[in-house]
């Protein structure tokens, strides 16, 4: 199992970062300037209560009185029901706020992926991309719905009740404020070791979901190589690591709390000897309602810091998940249309149909070269020309250059060097969209989406009539099997076509492909993975599915070939044949020795089988 190894982040807090996501979060602003405007109201009445109870003390249990008293109760509910309305609409509004932030970056995020190009999955494991769209996104969520929500409360709170402190006793209020100092600085190196610890969480736990996901995927090939102990082991490693750091992040959050209770009890300890003393002298400096409002406040003072610590704490290890989230969201497709391309013929979400010229399948590599971004040069000056409605065929041994070839036409990269053009024109003045539209793609391995055989073949074309759906399927003859299953089209395929063979896959992505009335067709490696039969049948399809249409096809098994117009022989990224099967068979060259060496292969299966 391969880990994918993350970038190093910042080691603080980054303000820009959070800046950057409350701009996300957008839509919700007038959702959050609500909630703290309640948040503030909340405060308020937590700095008023104490106030009404000192009060009480004073002037109905000192004096010994109820004068008054109903009118004090009056303005105590008052006060107690703004509270309540207040904490009614910033819970709502949070809740609301939290499922509308998961929403727009999950949504951000989703749109994005459908974006970025082949290369972008190349690099990225499975594991890893979920990772950004569920925990990592969920995670950020919470912390704008609340923490930092949380955090407003503490701040305003923490300013009224300092305001409120000085007044009564300014004193007895420096003594208490003198705390905060030290308290910051211990808050500050915790926070740092907090939020390296989380870090290595977070990497390792994307490691594990790439685990999960390749040891589900993979179990068929874990269990025929005997994998099941090695991978344990590797897996094991991966968890005792997620162990340790997350043991290390608990640890010292234990150890920083309790310096933080500990601190604010001193104080409070403080402010009740002082205040004490002050309420029994001759004489009388302070009240006992005002001791008991200033002790009150000493206690409250310190709930709050103790929250904005664990605050800080939180949004630290939430920045991990940040800086991962925005790290996939900006970035940037390494192929995408210019700006002058996008406004004639639209992007993929916005697309202008009625500016797209119609595609006839005439291509031409001019002098093209390309190497992948490890530096591995793969093609060099390499020239084609295909003309509209020609059939060409790719063959060579693995690593020649045949898929690289396809991929380039595709444009799922583009020529390092040199130029495309499709029906004369340099195919990055086209739209992507408008050449992907035109493609019909058959994989070695389709891929098959949850849901019916009809939801597969319709995929492409969602609008498609039932009419045009069996039609494609009989073109591919998927047809007869597909009838014969009691459910017929809306038989459930399974996840990944678990339901279905390796032939009825092919036969179907066949028949996906045919729906859309591609003007080019790719069949790579199509026939490779399948039984006898259903080659035969992808056969008999392939000859009526592409006339008419220019496709290239890339086959080991070299009697896929045979109807070709022109077969050509790649080999280290250059053409070293080329012409028909006829042609290259009396010619006795390179493709003439593959050709018959896999046919004397097959005749000695058949004997084996005894055929």
């Amino acid at each position: 199992m391969q880990a994918h190894d993350e970038m190093d982040y910042s080691k603080k807090l980054d303000l820009s970062l959070w800046k950057r996501l409350l701009g996300i979060a957008k839509p919700y602003h007038k959702h959050l300037w609500w909630i703290m405007i309640t948040m503030a109201i909340c405060a308020a009445c937590d700095v008023i209560f104490p106030l009404l109870t000192g009060y009480a003390i004073d002037h109905f249990i000192a004096n010994q009185t109820t004068m008054g008293l109903g009118g004090f109760v009056a303005v105590y509910m008052a006060v107690l029901l703004v509270q309540v309305a207040s904490i009614y609409t910033f819970l709502l509004l949070s809740g609301k706020t939290e499922v509308g932030v998961c929403y727009t970056i999950r949504s951000l995020g989703f749109k994005k992926l459908q974006e970025l190009p082949f290369s972008y999955y190349d690099r990225m494991p499975v594991g890893y991309l979920l990772s950004r769209m569920t925990t990592d996104t969920q995670r950020l969520a919470d912390t704008i719905g609340w923490s930092l929500l949380d955090l407003v409360w503490g701040v305003i709170f923490l300013v009224m009740c300092s305001i409120q402190m000085f007044i009564l006793r300014w004193q007895l209020a420096a003594v208490i404020v003198l705390v905060l100092p030290p308290l910051a600085l211990i808050s500050m190196y915790f926070q740092r070791k907090i939020l390296a610890a989380y870090r290595e969480v977070r990497k390792t736990n994307s490691r594990i979901t790439s685990a999960f996901n390749e040891g589900i995927m993979g179990a068929r090939t874990t269990k025929t190589l005997v994998r099941e102990e090695a991978n344990f082991g590797e897996f094991q490693e991966l968890t005792t690591r997620m162990k340790k750091y997350s043991v290390r992040s608990a640890t010292l959050s234990a150890v920083f709390l309790p310096i933080v209770v500990s601190l604010g009890s001193l104080a409070t300890a403080y402010a009740i000897y002082k205040g004490g003393l002050e309420v029994m002298a001759v004489p009388q400096i302070i009240t006992l309602g005002t001791l008991q409002v200033f002790v009150n406040y000493t206690i409250q003072f310190f709930q709050p810091v103790r929250e904005i610590a664990r605050i800080f704490a939180e949004l630290q290890s939430a920045q991990a998940a940040a800086e991962r989230v925005l790290t996939l969201l900006s970035t940037e497709p390494d192929i995408q249309d210019t700006e002058k391309v996008v406004a004639l013929y639209g992007d993929n979400f916005h697309p202008n149909k009625e500016n797209w010229p119609e595609l006839l399948g005439d291509i031409r590599f001019e002098d093209v070269s390309f190497q992948y971004t490890d530096g591995e040069k793969v093609l060099e000056h390499f020239n084609l020309h295909v003309k509209a409605g020609e059939s060409i065929a790719l063959v060579g041994e693995t690593g020649s250059g045949k898929s690289t070839i396809v991929n380039l036409l595709c444009r799922f990269y583009e020529p390092t060097e040199g130029r495309i053009l499709i029906d004369g024109v340099d195919y990055r003045e086209r739209s992507l969209l408008w050449l992907q539209s035109h493609l019909g793609y058959v994989l070695q391995q389709p891929h098959m989406f949850s849901g019916t055989i009809r939801d597969n073949i319709r995929y492409g074309k969602p609008e498609a009539t039932e009419d045009e759906v069996i039609r494609a399927a009989k073109l591919a003859n998927a047809d007869p099997f597909i009838t014969k299953l009691p459910k017929g089209y809306d038989t459930p395929v399974g996840e990944g076509g678990s339901l279905l063979s390796s032939g009825e896959k092919q036969l179907i992505s066949f028949a996906r492909a045919i729906l859309v009335d591609p003007a080019l067709f790719i069949l790579d490696e199509a026939t490779s993975s399948v039984d006898t039969h259903s080659e035969a049948l992808i056969q008999q399809a392939i000859t009526g599915i592409l006339r008419g249409r220019t496709s290239f096809m890339i086959a080991h098994r070299l009697s896929t070939v045979r109807k070709a117009d022109r077969i050509i022989v790649i080999e280290d990224g250059k053409i070293i044949e080329e012409g028909s099967h006829d042609q290259l068979i009396v010619k006795q060259g390179h493709y003439y020795q593959l050709y018959t060496s896999q046919f004397q292969d097959e005749q000695g299966q058949a004997v084996l089988r005894g055929e």
